[in-house]
């Protein structure tokens, strides 16, 4: 019996033990539950369409499949002008086939180049595997884009601030500002030290001739 007896008040022991363990890991755990920061929600109705303000449903789909329309293309021989002129039309026709505005990335995704090529070449900066009549005819697609930029521009067809972006990137428009440093003119120098000397008296400052009195020998 008093076999049994220790081995109920140890059972009873091991319980207690265990119910206390699991006390206090709950604790531990509400503890780090309180202590965890709650993100508050923004109460910001007007920024639940941040970014998509002006997209209308379907427009990105649209974007892509233009886009996609060059990624299939293709590519050109840039040593073949021709090839090179027709590609070009190609671009400008798809344009406007599906009411898009052309532009730089979109003519040089067009011909399989990077803009910074498309840029070089309207530069005079030639590459070896294109031939002048190639470059020639990239030169003029180019100023055919500015041309349209200035249109959208003038007819308010691009946000100024999109506009003046796409000028100073794509063709090197700048905001010039001219400052003039000119001296003041006071007459002066026209003037002899002795002249100077008696404006200043009647004008009430005082001239510091740089000599005390007795000296200036």
């Amino acid at each position: 019996m008093a076999m049994d007896k220790d081995k109920n008040e140890k059972n009873n022991n091991n319980v207690v033990a265990f119910e206390q363990t699991k006390r206090s890991s709950q604790k531990q755990n509400t503890s780090a539950s309180d202590n965890k920061p709650v993100k508050r929600r923004r109460n910001r109705p007007d920024l639940a369409n941040f970014g998509q303000e002006y997209v209308e449903p379907g427009d990105n789909a649209k974007y892509i499949e233009f886009a996609l329309g060059s990624w299939n293309m293709p590519k050109v021989d840039l040593n073949d002008a021709e090839q090179v002129v027709e590609r070009i039309n190609w671009y400008f026709r798809r344009c406007m086939e599906h009411d898009m505005k052309p532009g730089v990335v979109g003519l040089s995704n067009a011909l399989g180049v990077t803009r910074q090529t498309l840029w070089n070449w309207k530069e005079g900066v030639r590459r070896a595997d294109a031939t002048k009549e190639s470059v020639d005819a990239i030169k003029k697609a180019y100023g055919f884009l500015e041309e349209l930029w200035e249109d959208f521009m003038l007819n308010g067809k691009v946000s100024p601030p999109n506009g003046i972006f796409l000028g100073k990137n794509h063709f090197n428009y700048k905001d010039v500002q001219d400052v003039v440093i000119a001296p003041q003119n006071n007459g002066d120098q026209d003037m002899s030290a002795e002249d100077i000397a008696k404006r200043y008296l009647e004008d009430g400052k005082t001239v510091e001739t740089g000599f005390a009195d007795g000296d200036g020998e």
